[in-house]
Protein backbone atom coordinates (compact mmCIF):
# COMPACT_ATOMS: atom_id res chain seq x y z
CA UNK A 1 0.00 0.00 0.00
CA UNK A 2 0.92 3.38 -0.78
CA UNK A 3 2.67 4.89 1.91
CA UNK A 4 0.14 7.88 3.58
CA UNK A 5 1.12 11.02 5.45
CA UNK A 6 -0.63 12.15 8.46
CA UNK A 7 -1.67 15.83 9.63
CA UNK A 8 -1.15 15.48 13.07
CA UNK A 9 -3.54 18.37 14.16
CA UNK A 10 -1.07 19.36 17.05
CA UNK A 11 2.12 20.04 15.28
CA UNK A 12 3.41 17.72 12.69
CA UNK A 13 2.01 18.86 9.40
CA UNK A 14 4.39 18.52 6.89
CA UNK A 15 4.39 16.75 3.17
CA UNK A 16 5.91 14.65 1.04
CA UNK A 17 6.57 15.61 -2.05
CA UNK A 18 8.30 19.25 -2.46
CA UNK A 19 9.40 18.62 -6.86
CA UNK A 20 11.32 21.73 -6.90
CA UNK A 21 13.45 22.13 -3.37
CA UNK A 22 14.92 18.58 -2.47
CA UNK A 23 16.56 19.37 0.71
CA UNK A 24 12.80 21.26 1.78
CA UNK A 25 10.97 18.01 1.52
CA UNK A 26 13.51 15.45 2.95
CA UNK A 27 12.94 18.23 6.35
CA UNK A 28 9.22 17.72 6.42
CA UNK A 29 9.51 13.98 5.44
CA UNK A 30 11.77 13.63 8.68
CA UNK A 31 9.25 15.62 10.49
CA UNK A 32 6.86 13.75 9.61
CA UNK A 33 8.49 10.48 10.36
CA UNK A 34 9.43 11.44 13.78
CA UNK A 35 5.88 12.52 14.59
CA UNK A 36 3.53 10.19 12.98
CA UNK A 37 3.38 7.83 15.38
CA UNK A 38 1.81 10.16 18.06
CA UNK A 39 -0.98 10.71 16.85
CA UNK A 40 -2.51 7.04 15.53
CA UNK A 41 -5.93 7.95 15.52
CA UNK A 42 -5.67 10.86 12.83
CA UNK A 43 -3.08 7.74 10.81
CA UNK A 44 -6.28 5.28 10.50
CA UNK A 45 -8.47 8.34 10.00
CA UNK A 46 -7.14 9.53 6.48
CA UNK A 47 -6.03 5.58 6.01
CA UNK A 48 -2.32 5.03 7.15
CA UNK A 49 -2.77 1.61 8.76
CA UNK A 50 0.59 1.20 10.15
CA UNK A 51 -0.70 2.54 13.44
CA UNK A 52 -4.32 1.25 13.70
CA UNK A 53 -3.16 -1.29 16.87
CA UNK A 54 -2.07 2.04 18.82
CA UNK A 55 -4.02 4.33 21.31
CA UNK A 56 -2.36 6.40 23.42
CA UNK A 57 -3.40 9.43 26.21
CA UNK A 58 -2.70 12.31 24.16
CA UNK A 59 -4.01 14.61 26.32
CA UNK A 60 -1.21 14.54 29.42
CA UNK A 61 0.73 16.94 30.13
CA UNK A 62 3.68 14.98 29.61
CA UNK A 63 2.56 14.43 26.01
CA UNK A 64 1.82 17.62 25.46
CA UNK A 65 5.38 18.94 26.43
CA UNK A 66 7.00 16.22 23.94
CA UNK A 67 4.99 17.48 21.23
CA UNK A 68 5.72 21.60 22.01
CA UNK A 69 9.49 20.82 21.70
CA UNK A 70 9.06 18.96 18.87
CA UNK A 71 7.39 21.78 17.34
CA UNK A 72 10.13 24.22 18.20
CA UNK A 73 12.61 22.17 17.08
CA UNK A 74 10.77 21.59 13.37
CA UNK A 75 10.07 25.83 13.87
CA UNK A 76 13.95 25.72 13.93
CA UNK A 77 14.38 23.93 11.64
CA UNK A 78 11.57 25.05 8.51
CA UNK A 79 13.56 29.06 9.33
CA UNK A 80 16.95 27.35 8.01
CA UNK A 81 15.03 27.49 4.62
CA UNK A 82 14.53 30.99 2.69
CA UNK A 83 11.34 31.09 1.51
CA UNK A 84 11.53 33.66 -1.23
CA UNK A 85 13.66 30.93 -3.35
CA UNK A 86 10.72 28.48 -3.26
CA UNK A 87 8.94 27.48 -5.50
CA UNK A 88 5.01 29.36 -5.55
CA UNK A 89 3.52 26.04 -4.37
CA UNK A 90 6.44 25.58 -1.69
CA UNK A 91 5.78 29.15 -0.53
CA UNK A 92 2.63 28.40 -0.01
CA UNK A 93 3.27 25.48 2.06
CA UNK A 94 5.61 26.72 3.91
CA UNK A 95 3.17 29.27 5.18
CA UNK A 96 0.98 27.32 5.74
CA UNK A 97 3.08 25.27 7.96
CA UNK A 98 4.54 28.15 9.80
CA UNK A 99 1.13 29.32 10.91
CA UNK A 100 0.48 25.95 12.02
CA UNK A 101 3.27 25.36 14.38
CA UNK A 102 3.19 28.83 15.72
CA UNK A 103 -0.84 27.96 16.45
CA UNK A 104 0.09 24.99 18.14
CA UNK A 105 2.32 26.63 20.52
CA UNK A 106 -0.19 29.38 21.19
CA UNK A 107 -2.47 27.28 21.56
CA UNK A 108 -0.69 24.26 24.04
CA UNK A 109 -0.74 27.59 26.77
CA UNK A 110 -4.04 27.02 27.65
CA UNK A 111 -5.28 24.33 30.11
CA UNK A 112 -7.40 22.07 27.20
CA UNK A 113 -6.60 19.26 29.27
CA UNK A 114 -8.82 19.93 32.16
CA UNK A 115 -11.49 19.19 30.22
CA UNK A 116 -10.41 16.51 28.39
CA UNK A 117 -13.82 15.90 26.55
CA UNK A 118 -17.82 16.94 26.60
CA UNK A 119 -20.65 15.76 25.13
CA UNK A 120 -19.67 17.08 21.78
CA UNK A 121 -15.64 16.98 21.12
CA UNK A 122 -15.36 13.16 22.80
CA UNK A 123 -12.82 10.27 22.28
CA UNK A 124 -15.08 7.76 24.06
CA UNK A 125 -17.85 8.48 21.27
CA UNK A 126 -15.60 8.47 18.41
CA UNK A 127 -13.72 5.46 20.22
CA UNK A 128 -17.05 3.12 19.56
CA UNK A 129 -17.28 4.59 16.13
CA UNK A 130 -13.99 3.22 15.15
CA UNK A 131 -14.89 -0.12 17.16
CA UNK A 132 -18.06 -0.60 15.74
CA UNK A 133 -16.80 -1.91 12.61
CA UNK A 134 -18.64 0.46 10.26
CA UNK A 135 -16.89 3.52 9.49
CA UNK A 136 -13.23 3.95 9.58
CA UNK A 137 -10.77 1.05 11.45
CA UNK A 138 -10.90 -1.42 8.97
CA UNK A 139 -12.25 -5.17 9.98
CA UNK A 140 -10.97 -7.18 6.85
CA UNK A 141 -8.55 -9.37 7.93
CA UNK A 142 -6.40 -11.41 10.88
CA UNK A 143 -4.32 -8.67 11.35
CA UNK A 144 -7.35 -5.79 11.44
CA UNK A 145 -9.06 -8.08 14.45
CA UNK A 146 -5.62 -8.43 16.21
CA UNK A 147 -4.90 -4.50 16.06
CA UNK A 148 -7.98 -3.84 17.27
CA UNK A 149 -7.77 -6.04 20.42
CA UNK A 150 -4.48 -4.27 20.99
CA UNK A 151 -5.54 -0.62 20.61
CA UNK A 152 -8.85 -1.17 22.84
CA UNK A 153 -6.96 -2.85 25.26
CA UNK A 154 -5.73 0.70 26.17
CA UNK A 155 -8.98 2.08 26.64
CA UNK A 156 -9.21 1.68 30.40
CA UNK A 157 -6.01 3.60 30.53
CA UNK A 158 -7.26 6.69 28.48
CA UNK A 159 -10.20 6.70 30.97
CA UNK A 160 -8.43 6.09 34.24
CA UNK A 161 -6.13 9.28 32.58
CA UNK A 162 -9.28 11.52 31.53
CA UNK A 163 -10.89 10.82 34.95
CA UNK A 164 -7.19 11.90 36.91
CA UNK A 165 -7.25 15.37 34.75
CA UNK A 166 -10.78 16.09 35.48
CA UNK A 167 -9.81 15.88 39.22
CA UNK A 168 -7.31 18.54 38.63
CA UNK A 169 -9.70 20.34 36.50
CA UNK A 170 -11.96 20.38 39.62
CA UNK A 171 -9.09 21.65 42.26
CA UNK A 172 -8.09 24.32 39.30
CA UNK A 173 -11.73 25.07 39.09
CA UNK A 174 -11.29 24.60 35.52
CA UNK A 175 -14.79 22.55 34.70
CA UNK A 176 -18.01 21.37 32.30
CA UNK A 177 -21.17 23.41 33.27
CA UNK A 178 -23.78 20.91 34.80
CA UNK A 179 -26.25 20.76 32.20
CA UNK A 180 -23.22 19.57 29.66
CA UNK A 181 -21.81 16.92 32.34
CA UNK A 182 -25.55 15.58 32.22
CA UNK A 183 -25.31 14.69 28.45
CA UNK A 184 -22.10 12.88 29.26
CA UNK A 185 -23.31 10.87 31.73
CA UNK A 186 -25.89 9.72 29.62
CA UNK A 187 -23.72 9.37 26.73
CA UNK A 188 -21.20 6.81 29.16
CA UNK A 189 -23.80 4.70 30.72
CA UNK A 190 -25.59 3.74 27.29
CA UNK A 191 -22.29 1.58 26.56
CA UNK A 192 -22.80 -0.66 29.58
CA UNK A 193 -24.56 -3.83 29.53
CA UNK A 194 -24.86 -7.14 30.52
CA UNK A 195 -25.37 -8.81 27.10
CA UNK A 196 -22.13 -8.46 24.70
CA UNK A 197 -24.38 -8.88 22.05
CA UNK A 198 -26.06 -5.41 22.55
CA UNK A 199 -22.73 -3.70 22.33
CA UNK A 200 -21.97 -1.32 19.77
CA UNK A 201 -18.17 -2.97 19.77
CA UNK A 202 -19.96 -6.06 18.89
CA UNK A 203 -20.35 -4.99 15.52
CA UNK A 204 -16.97 -6.86 14.15
CA UNK A 205 -18.03 -10.13 15.22
CA UNK A 206 -21.46 -9.96 13.21
CA UNK A 207 -19.76 -9.01 9.87
CA UNK A 208 -16.73 -11.27 10.55
CA UNK A 209 -15.35 -12.33 7.11
CA UNK A 210 -16.20 -15.90 6.07
CA UNK A 211 -13.15 -16.19 4.99
CA UNK A 212 -11.48 -16.35 8.67
CA UNK A 213 -10.94 -20.08 9.38
CA UNK A 214 -13.36 -21.54 12.08
CA UNK A 215 -10.18 -21.25 14.54
CA UNK A 216 -9.88 -17.34 14.15
CA UNK A 217 -13.37 -16.96 14.24
CA UNK A 218 -14.30 -18.70 17.53
CA UNK A 219 -10.66 -17.23 18.82
CA UNK A 220 -12.05 -13.63 18.45
CA UNK A 221 -14.87 -14.62 19.45
CA UNK A 222 -14.21 -15.03 22.74
CA UNK A 223 -11.33 -12.48 22.78
CA UNK A 224 -13.30 -9.44 22.35
CA UNK A 225 -16.12 -11.29 24.55
CA UNK A 226 -13.51 -10.67 27.25
CA UNK A 227 -12.24 -7.26 25.49
CA UNK A 228 -15.99 -5.76 26.08
CA UNK A 229 -16.80 -7.30 29.43
CA UNK A 230 -14.10 -7.51 30.81
CA UNK A 231 -12.52 -3.81 29.68
CA UNK A 232 -14.54 -1.70 27.54
CA UNK A 233 -17.71 -1.87 29.33
CA UNK A 234 -16.04 -1.59 33.14
CA UNK A 235 -14.56 1.72 31.65
CA UNK A 236 -17.60 2.78 30.18
CA UNK A 237 -19.25 2.44 33.94
CA UNK A 238 -16.52 4.17 35.36
CA UNK A 239 -16.44 7.55 33.74
CA UNK A 240 -20.12 7.22 34.16
CA UNK A 241 -19.95 6.53 38.02
CA UNK A 242 -17.39 9.58 37.96
CA UNK A 243 -19.13 12.17 36.18
CA UNK A 244 -22.14 11.40 37.76
CA UNK A 245 -20.97 11.35 41.70
CA UNK A 246 -18.19 13.29 41.44
CA UNK A 247 -17.65 15.50 38.95
CA UNK A 248 -21.60 16.78 38.80
CA UNK A 249 -21.64 18.12 42.34
CA UNK A 250 -18.57 20.15 41.47
CA UNK A 251 -19.30 20.57 37.78
CA UNK A 252 -20.19 24.81 36.86
CA UNK A 253 -23.49 26.83 37.40
CA UNK A 254 -21.54 29.08 34.80
CA UNK A 255 -22.53 29.04 31.00
CA UNK A 256 -19.45 30.30 29.28
CA UNK A 257 -15.37 29.77 29.44
CA UNK A 258 -15.38 33.39 30.49
CA UNK A 259 -15.87 32.46 33.72
CA UNK A 260 -13.14 30.30 34.54
CA UNK A 261 -9.55 31.20 35.36
CA UNK A 262 -8.08 33.00 32.92
CA UNK A 263 -11.08 32.62 30.50
CA UNK A 264 -11.40 35.64 28.58
CA UNK A 265 -7.93 34.96 27.14
CA UNK A 266 -8.77 31.56 26.65
CA UNK A 267 -11.48 32.13 24.34
CA UNK A 268 -10.05 34.93 22.49
CA UNK A 269 -7.51 32.46 21.88
CA UNK A 270 -10.12 30.26 20.36
CA UNK A 271 -11.41 32.89 18.32
CA UNK A 272 -7.89 33.44 16.72
CA UNK A 273 -7.86 29.70 16.19
CA UNK A 274 -11.27 28.43 14.48
CA UNK A 275 -11.55 31.57 12.31
CA UNK A 276 -7.80 32.25 11.45
CA UNK A 277 -8.47 35.94 11.76
CA UNK A 278 -7.55 38.44 14.41
CA UNK A 279 -11.42 39.26 14.91
CA UNK A 280 -12.50 40.16 18.57
CA UNK A 281 -15.26 39.23 20.54
CA UNK A 282 -17.04 42.29 20.19
CA UNK A 283 -16.43 42.60 16.14
CA UNK A 284 -17.98 39.25 15.99
CA UNK A 285 -21.19 39.76 18.16
CA UNK A 286 -21.88 43.41 16.04
CA UNK A 287 -21.74 41.38 13.10
CA UNK A 288 -23.71 38.47 13.88
CA UNK A 289 -26.70 41.29 15.26
CA UNK A 290 -25.93 42.68 11.69
CA UNK A 291 -26.55 39.60 9.59
CA UNK A 292 -29.18 38.44 11.44
CA UNK A 293 -31.10 42.07 10.79
CA UNK A 294 -30.33 41.65 7.01
CA UNK A 295 -31.58 37.52 7.03
CA UNK A 296 -34.88 38.58 8.95
CA UNK A 297 -35.40 41.16 6.08
CA UNK A 298 -34.79 38.38 3.85
CA UNK A 299 -37.69 36.08 5.74
CA UNK A 300 -40.50 38.80 5.60
CA UNK A 301 -40.17 38.19 1.99
CA UNK A 302 -40.49 34.58 1.98
CA UNK A 303 -43.08 34.74 4.64
CA UNK A 304 -45.12 37.57 2.44
CA UNK A 305 -44.88 35.42 -0.58
CA UNK A 306 -46.66 32.64 0.72
CA UNK A 307 -49.51 34.71 1.87
CA UNK A 308 -48.88 34.09 5.99
CA UNK A 309 -50.41 36.89 7.17
CA UNK A 310 -49.17 36.51 11.29
CA UNK A 311 -45.86 37.91 12.80
CA UNK A 312 -41.95 36.47 11.18
CA UNK A 313 -42.43 34.31 14.92
CA UNK A 314 -45.40 33.01 14.45
CA UNK A 315 -44.32 31.98 10.84
CA UNK A 316 -41.85 30.83 12.73
CA UNK A 317 -43.51 28.70 15.12
CA UNK A 318 -45.87 27.46 12.13
CA UNK A 319 -42.56 26.05 10.47
CA UNK A 320 -41.81 24.28 13.51
CA UNK A 321 -45.13 22.33 14.03
CA UNK A 322 -47.19 21.94 11.00
CA UNK A 323 -47.75 18.26 10.09
CA UNK A 324 -47.18 19.42 6.52
CA UNK A 325 -43.00 20.21 7.06
CA UNK A 326 -42.44 16.58 8.82
CA UNK A 327 -44.14 13.73 5.96
CA UNK A 328 -41.62 10.92 7.05
CA UNK A 329 -42.87 7.92 9.25
CA UNK A 330 -38.94 6.27 8.77
CA UNK A 331 -35.47 7.12 8.50
CA UNK A 332 -35.39 5.00 5.58
CA UNK A 333 -37.49 7.32 3.78
CA UNK A 334 -35.14 10.64 5.28
CA UNK A 335 -32.34 8.81 4.14
CA UNK A 336 -33.96 8.38 0.90
CA UNK A 337 -35.08 11.68 0.66
CA UNK A 338 -31.77 13.35 0.88
CA UNK A 339 -30.21 11.25 -1.29
CA UNK A 340 -32.41 11.87 -4.42
CA UNK A 341 -31.39 15.84 -4.05
CA UNK A 342 -28.38 14.83 -5.84
CA UNK A 343 -29.97 13.65 -8.79
CA UNK A 344 -31.78 16.68 -9.06
CA UNK A 345 -28.61 18.44 -9.12
CA UNK A 346 -26.46 17.06 -10.93
CA UNK A 347 -26.88 18.76 -14.50
CA UNK A 348 -26.62 22.17 -12.79
CA UNK A 349 -22.65 21.10 -11.52
CA UNK A 350 -20.67 21.18 -14.11
CA UNK A 351 -21.40 24.32 -14.78
CA UNK A 352 -20.79 25.46 -11.53
CA UNK A 353 -17.33 23.26 -10.81
CA UNK A 354 -14.89 22.19 -13.19
CA UNK A 355 -13.95 18.77 -11.66
CA UNK A 356 -16.22 16.62 -9.39
CA UNK A 357 -14.78 13.95 -6.49
CA UNK A 358 -14.08 10.24 -7.69
CA UNK A 359 -15.19 8.91 -4.40
CA UNK A 360 -18.55 7.83 -3.68
CA UNK A 361 -20.55 9.27 -0.88
CA UNK A 362 -23.57 7.91 0.62
CA UNK A 363 -26.43 9.06 3.27
CA UNK A 364 -26.39 7.53 6.82
CA UNK A 365 -28.67 7.81 9.47
CA UNK A 366 -26.69 8.67 13.01
CA UNK A 367 -25.73 5.67 15.14
CA UNK A 368 -28.03 5.52 18.01
CA UNK A 369 -25.61 6.12 20.61
CA UNK A 370 -24.19 9.34 19.47
CA UNK A 371 -27.70 10.81 17.77
CA UNK A 372 -29.44 12.55 20.57
CA UNK A 373 -26.25 15.43 20.98
CA UNK A 374 -24.81 14.89 17.37
CA UNK A 375 -25.09 17.40 14.85
CA UNK A 376 -25.44 16.72 11.12
CA UNK A 377 -22.13 16.09 9.77
CA UNK A 378 -19.27 14.51 6.90
CA UNK A 379 -16.96 11.86 7.41
CA UNK A 380 -14.26 11.71 4.38
CA UNK A 381 -13.88 9.25 2.54
CA UNK A 382 -10.73 8.09 1.81
CA UNK A 383 -9.10 8.78 -2.36
CA UNK A 384 -8.68 5.14 -3.18
CA UNK A 385 -12.36 4.41 -3.12
CA UNK A 386 -11.89 1.99 -0.31
CA UNK A 387 -14.29 3.91 1.97
CA UNK A 388 -16.52 6.41 0.60
CA UNK A 389 -17.92 9.74 2.02
CA UNK A 390 -20.26 9.57 4.58
CA UNK A 391 -23.11 12.09 5.08
CA UNK A 392 -24.57 11.50 8.55
CA UNK A 393 -28.04 12.98 9.50
CA UNK A 394 -29.26 12.26 13.44
CA UNK A 395 -32.48 11.00 13.39
CA UNK A 396 -34.82 10.51 16.89
CA UNK A 397 -37.72 10.96 15.61
CA UNK A 398 -38.54 10.26 11.96
CA UNK A 399 -42.36 12.11 12.55
CA UNK A 400 -40.42 15.04 13.81
CA UNK A 401 -37.64 15.34 11.53
CA UNK A 402 -37.71 17.71 8.67
CA UNK A 403 -35.30 17.31 5.31
CA UNK A 404 -33.24 20.36 4.19
CA UNK A 405 -32.19 20.93 1.25
CA UNK A 406 -29.72 23.50 2.20
CA UNK A 407 -28.54 20.67 4.82
CA UNK A 408 -27.61 18.79 2.06
CA UNK A 409 -25.42 20.89 -0.02
CA UNK A 410 -23.34 21.60 2.88
CA UNK A 411 -22.65 18.47 4.12
CA UNK A 412 -22.75 16.37 0.31
CA UNK A 413 -22.71 18.23 -3.04
CA UNK A 414 -21.01 20.09 -3.40
CA UNK A 415 -20.15 21.00 0.31
CA UNK A 416 -17.66 19.40 2.35
CA UNK A 417 -17.82 16.15 0.05
CA UNK A 418 -16.54 18.09 -2.78
CA UNK A 419 -13.95 20.48 -0.64
CA UNK A 420 -12.86 17.32 1.33
CA UNK A 421 -12.33 14.60 -1.52
CA UNK A 422 -11.06 17.23 -4.44
CA UNK A 423 -8.41 17.84 -1.88
CA UNK A 424 -7.70 14.51 -0.62
CA UNK A 425 -7.60 13.08 -4.58
CA UNK A 426 -5.70 15.30 -5.91
CA UNK A 427 -2.29 13.92 -5.79
CA UNK A 428 -0.08 16.60 -6.56
CA UNK A 429 -0.66 18.44 -3.17
CA UNK A 430 1.74 17.82 -0.41
CA UNK A 431 0.44 15.76 1.71
CA UNK A 432 -0.54 17.79 4.55
CA UNK A 433 -2.14 19.62 2.45
CA UNK A 434 -4.14 17.00 1.32
CA UNK A 435 -5.67 15.99 5.09
CA UNK A 436 -5.36 19.08 6.69
CA UNK A 437 -7.86 21.65 7.86
CA UNK A 438 -9.43 24.84 8.76
CA UNK A 439 -12.49 25.28 10.22
CA UNK A 440 -12.93 28.46 8.87
CA UNK A 441 -12.08 27.63 5.68
CA UNK A 442 -14.32 24.34 5.44
CA UNK A 443 -17.21 25.24 7.50
CA UNK A 444 -16.86 28.75 5.41
CA UNK A 445 -16.76 26.68 2.21
CA UNK A 446 -20.01 24.46 3.35
CA UNK A 447 -22.31 27.47 4.24
CA UNK A 448 -21.01 29.22 0.77
CA UNK A 449 -22.23 26.07 -0.97
CA UNK A 450 -25.49 26.67 0.92
CA UNK A 451 -26.17 30.21 -1.50
CA UNK A 452 -25.56 28.36 -4.42
CA UNK A 453 -28.85 26.50 -4.34
CA UNK A 454 -30.69 28.42 -6.71
CA UNK A 455 -27.94 27.93 -9.12
CA UNK A 456 -28.49 24.18 -8.28
CA UNK A 457 -31.84 24.20 -9.00
CA UNK A 458 -33.34 23.95 -5.62
CA UNK A 459 -35.33 26.30 -3.16
CA UNK A 460 -37.94 26.35 -5.53
CA UNK A 461 -40.19 25.65 -2.86
CA UNK A 462 -40.38 28.85 -0.81
CA UNK A 463 -40.47 27.24 2.19
CA UNK A 464 -36.97 25.33 1.27
CA UNK A 465 -35.80 28.62 1.08
CA UNK A 466 -37.25 29.38 3.81
CA UNK A 467 -35.48 26.63 5.72
CA UNK A 468 -32.10 27.38 3.63
CA UNK A 469 -32.64 31.08 5.13
CA UNK A 470 -33.12 29.55 8.94
CA UNK A 471 -29.98 27.74 8.33
CA UNK A 472 -27.85 31.11 7.21
CA UNK A 473 -29.26 32.76 10.00
CA UNK A 474 -28.56 29.97 12.69
CA UNK A 475 -25.31 30.48 11.65
CA UNK A 476 -25.51 34.36 11.73
CA UNK A 477 -27.01 34.24 15.35
CA UNK A 478 -24.19 32.09 16.10
CA UNK A 479 -22.04 35.12 15.76
CA UNK A 480 -24.28 36.30 18.58
CA UNK A 481 -24.79 33.76 21.33
CA UNK A 482 -21.20 32.58 20.88
CA UNK A 483 -19.34 35.64 22.35
CA UNK A 484 -22.63 36.17 24.04
CA UNK A 485 -22.05 33.17 26.35
CA UNK A 486 -18.39 33.43 26.19
CA UNK A 487 -17.36 37.13 26.59
CA UNK A 488 -20.15 39.03 27.33
CA UNK A 489 -21.97 36.67 30.42
CA UNK A 490 -25.16 35.62 28.68
CA UNK A 491 -26.63 32.22 30.46
CA UNK A 492 -28.01 29.10 28.66
CA UNK A 493 -31.52 30.33 28.83
CA UNK A 494 -30.71 33.60 27.16
CA UNK A 495 -29.42 32.03 24.35
CA UNK A 496 -31.70 29.74 23.73
CA UNK A 497 -34.61 32.13 23.96
CA UNK A 498 -32.50 34.78 21.10
CA UNK A 499 -31.96 31.46 19.02
CA UNK A 500 -35.68 30.39 19.31
CA UNK A 501 -37.09 33.53 18.66
CA UNK A 502 -35.10 34.29 15.48
CA UNK A 503 -35.19 31.25 13.50
CA UNK A 504 -37.61 28.35 12.84
CA UNK A 505 -36.13 25.89 15.36
CA UNK A 506 -37.84 24.06 17.97
CA UNK A 507 -36.48 24.73 22.09
CA UNK A 508 -34.83 21.05 22.16
CA UNK A 509 -32.99 21.69 19.37
CA UNK A 510 -32.07 25.06 20.26
CA UNK A 511 -30.96 23.59 23.85
CA UNK A 512 -28.80 21.20 22.36
CA UNK A 513 -27.50 23.71 19.89
CA UNK A 514 -26.57 26.08 22.76
CA UNK A 515 -24.99 23.22 25.04
CA UNK A 516 -22.71 22.78 21.40
CA UNK A 517 -21.13 26.34 21.99
CA UNK A 518 -20.84 26.40 25.58
CA UNK A 519 -19.09 22.66 25.33
CA UNK A 520 -16.47 24.24 22.07
CA UNK A 521 -16.17 27.85 22.49
CA UNK A 522 -15.44 29.50 19.68
CA UNK A 523 -15.70 26.91 17.05
CA UNK A 524 -19.43 27.95 16.06
CA UNK A 525 -18.22 31.20 14.61
CA UNK A 526 -16.04 29.59 12.21
CA UNK A 527 -18.95 29.10 9.65
CA UNK A 528 -20.40 32.21 9.24
CA UNK A 529 -16.84 34.40 9.20
CA UNK A 530 -15.40 31.59 6.69
CA UNK A 531 -18.45 32.17 4.25
CA UNK A 532 -18.60 35.46 4.49
CA UNK A 533 -14.86 35.81 3.07
CA UNK A 534 -15.64 34.13 0.30
CA UNK A 535 -18.58 35.90 -0.52
CA UNK A 536 -16.32 38.94 -0.13
CA UNK A 537 -13.68 37.43 -2.49
CA UNK A 538 -16.60 36.57 -5.28
CA UNK A 539 -17.95 39.97 -5.33
CA UNK A 540 -14.56 41.43 -5.44
CA UNK A 541 -13.09 38.90 -8.57
CA UNK A 542 -16.25 39.60 -9.74
CA UNK A 543 -15.89 43.57 -10.39
CA UNK A 544 -12.03 42.81 -11.21
CA UNK A 545 -12.56 40.34 -13.96
CA UNK A 546 -15.71 41.67 -15.25
CA UNK A 547 -16.46 39.15 -18.33
CA UNK A 548 -13.20 37.01 -17.68
CA UNK A 549 -14.69 36.03 -14.38
CA UNK A 550 -15.57 32.54 -14.52
CA UNK A 551 -17.34 31.04 -11.49
CA UNK A 552 -16.42 27.55 -12.13
CA UNK A 553 -12.67 28.40 -12.18
CA UNK A 554 -13.02 30.59 -9.23
CA UNK A 555 -14.27 27.40 -7.10
CA UNK A 556 -11.74 26.12 -8.55
CA UNK A 557 -9.17 28.23 -7.46
CA UNK A 558 -10.57 28.08 -3.75
CA UNK A 559 -10.45 24.28 -4.05
CA UNK A 560 -7.69 23.24 -5.49
CA UNK A 561 -5.20 24.34 -3.06
CA UNK A 562 -6.85 22.54 0.09
CA UNK A 563 -7.95 24.48 3.57
CA UNK A 564 -5.64 26.73 4.55
CA UNK A 565 -5.91 30.09 7.00
CA UNK A 566 -8.49 32.84 5.16
CA UNK A 567 -5.68 35.18 5.01
CA UNK A 568 -3.43 33.01 3.22
CA UNK A 569 -6.40 32.05 1.14
CA UNK A 570 -6.79 35.86 0.44
CA UNK A 571 -3.54 37.00 -0.73
CA UNK A 572 -3.17 33.05 -3.12
CA UNK A 573 -6.53 33.91 -4.53
CA UNK A 574 -5.67 37.76 -5.29
CA UNK A 575 -2.60 36.19 -7.32
CA UNK A 576 -5.05 34.21 -9.00
CA UNK A 577 -7.10 37.32 -10.07
CA UNK A 578 -3.93 39.39 -11.32
CA UNK A 579 -3.16 36.42 -13.88
CA UNK A 580 -6.50 36.41 -15.40
CA UNK A 581 -6.28 40.55 -15.62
Amino acid sequence: MKKLILINLLAFNIFAQSPNNEAFNKFLVDAFEEGVQYSPFSATSIGDNRFNDKLYVEFTDTYQNMLDEKTKRNLQGLAKFDRATLNENDQLSYDIYKYQLERSLENSKYPTNRIPFNQMFSFPLSFAQYGSGKVTQPFKTVKDYENWLSRANNFPVWADSAIIYMRKGIAEKIVLPKSLVKKMVGQMKGFVTNNVSKSVFWGPIETMPASFSEQDKNRFTQAYTQLIMGKIVPAYEKLGNFLENEYMPRAGDHHGIGSLPGGAAWYNNNLVQITTTNKTADQIFKTGLSEVKRIRKEMEKVKKSVGFKGTLEAFFEYMRTDPKFFPYNSAKEIVAAYTAIEAQINPTLARLFLYKPKTAFEVRQTEAFRAASAAAQYNAGLADGSRPGIFYVPIIDPKTTPVRESLFIHEAVPGHHYQVMLQRENESLPQFRRYGGYTAYAEGWGLYSESLGKELGLYSDPYQYMKALGDEIHRAIRLVVDPGLHAKGWTREQAIKYMVNNEPISEPAATAEIERYMAIPGQATAYKVGSMKLLELKAKYKKQLGSKFNIAEFHNQVLKDGSMPLAILEAKMDAWAKTVK
